[in-house]
């Protein structure tokens, strides 16, 4: 088991660093109840047959090469379909073991679902994340606990960063017989899926308890508030433990390098979504009348949605380019307009004017030339009681011990780095999508390429080799 702190969102954010028309309770308790309701409400076992039955099961399915996880979709879908619930969530989890999260923040209808056969016969694919939820529910609703440790390797890997690549990972070396001690520098493991993700999407504290599920198994300790440079750094994990992966996620933000960026009211929508999702009661969250969101990414959407289901009444997000362009695929930015949530987009910030009472937000137009992206020349302003920064993340305080590419650390296969015994994954790596399922598969990936490596230096040893060749 771990132990942990949280500071309230009042204690991250003081009254002295709202605007006048920053303020709390905005809404009556019954708004906030049905604005933060699951997004996606679990099937129940009438309709999770119904939507199985739709399955063509495909024998070449490419629903299973769209999945960055592979999982076997027509086989859990099958068993679904047969009755068998607990059966397909073991299918589901021998290949993403976070499999019930990402059935809730996995953007399937840009991967799974986009490709399903039904969705070019009909328009409208299998509900393949609804149905991985309704498996991987009913498992964690039961006593069963479908994997046990293999016999003990005498081998002890260190894991830093307790987010999906670092559980993952810790998960299965933890399941080939080794020893784990996972670090992490916040006071609650889960990383993206604890402080990250909007709160209707992973609703009932989910995120926690899928965690205590996974921890089951045993051979994990989790050490908290331990960040890498706290733990004697990498060179110190080296000579404590046979082996390394770091899933430290990134950590910093990139910065918006115009005038007024510092003004009271401005600030970073990761810290923001974190104030919501780790809110005790949605009515002590401070949110102005006038929200502008700046960028194209989720990070933009979580933010302006729930920037609305507080109380908002006008919510802008402002792209530099198109809507296509954006990052935010098209569900999202539907779920976006339906909430009141205006996008604007080929426009980029230029300054923002502190007027006392209010923030004015001035961006200037922009379009496409053979060149890149270029200014017009053309602006307007928008008026803001808050100004969210959602302009994308960095890896932030990481010592450059492994070679880094393109601000992240450089990994070649599964997770190997430049130096030995050490493997990374995730976000804080090159390489893959910034998305759960693809630390999941990272992370997994990398722990079979760690028990490979340790296992073979221990043949070697018992043979009077060297340890490391």
């Amino acid at each position: 088991m771990y132990t942990m702190s949280v500071s309230s969102s009042e204690e991250r954010l003081p009254k002295t660093n709202q605007r006048p028309d920053v303020a709390a309770g905005r809404l009556a308790e019954r708004d906030y109840a049905h604005n933060f309701l699951d997004i996606r409400p679990p099937y129940s076992s009438h309709e999770a047959a119904v939507a199985s039955d739709r399955c063509y099961f495909c024998h070449d399915a490419p629903c299973v090469a769209a999945c960055p996880t592979g999982i076997d979709i027509p086989l859990f879908i099958r068993q679904i379909s047969s009755g068998m619930p607990r059966a397909a969530a073991k299918t589901i989890l021998d290949s993403n073991i976070l499999g019930g999260m990402c059935a809730r923040v996995c953007p399937t209808e840009t991967l799974c679902e986009e490709v399903c056969v039904r969705e070019d016969a009909e328009g409208v694919p299998v509900e393949i994340g609804r149905l991985q939820r309704f498996a991987t529910d009913a498992l964690m609703a039961s006593d069963e606990h479908p994997y046990k440790r293999s016999e003990p390797t005498g081998k002890h890997v260190a894991v830093v960063g307790a987010g999906p690549a670092g559980l993952a990972c810790a998960h299965r070396l933890a399941m080939k017989g080794h020893e784990v001690t996972l670090f992490d520098a916040r006071a609650k493991p889960g990383g993206l899926n604890e402080y990250g993700v909007a709160a209707y999407k992973t609703v009932d504290g989910f995120a926690a308890r899928e965690i205590d599920w996974l921890l089951e198994i045993g051979g994990i300790a989790v050490n908290l508030e331990s960040p890498l440079s706290e733990v004697g750094g990498l060179s110190s994990l080296l000579d404590r433990f046979d082996a390394v992966f770091l899933g430290i996620g990134l950590a910093g933000v990139n910065a918006l390098r115009i005038e007024g960026n510092d003004s009271l009211g401005v600030r970073d929508a990761v810290d923001f979504i974190e104030d919501v999702r780790q809110a005790e009661d949605y009515a002590d969250i401070p949110i102005g009348r006038n929200v502008v969101v700046i960028g194209g990414g989720m990070t933009a959407i979580d933010a302006a949605v729930q920037s609305k289901h507080l109380g908002a009444e006008s919510v802008s997000i402002v792209y530099r380019r198109s809507t296509n362009e954006m990052s935010a695929s098209a569900h999202e930015q539907s779920l976006a307009k339906n909430a009141g949530v205006r996008i604007l987009t080929n426009a980029q910030p230029k300054r923002i004017l502190d007027g006392g009472q209010g923030l004015k937000v001035e961006f200037e137009l922009t379009e496409n030339s053979a060149g890149g992206l270029v200014a017009t020349g053309e602006t307007f302003r928008i008026a803001a009681d808050q100004v969210f920064r959602a302009i994308g993340q960095r890896l932030d305080g990481y010592p450059d011990e492994p070679l880094l590419e393109n601000g992240k650390i450089k990994v070649e296969g599964p997770g190997r780095t430049s130096i030995e015994s050490v493997w990374a994954g995730g976000d804080c790596a090159t390489g893959g999508d910034d998305l759960t399922v693809t630390a999941v598969a990272e992370g997994r990936n990398a722990a079979e390429d760690i028990h490979a490596s340790l296992t073979r230096t221990a043949v070697r040893r018992s043979d009077g080799k060297a340890a490391h060749e």
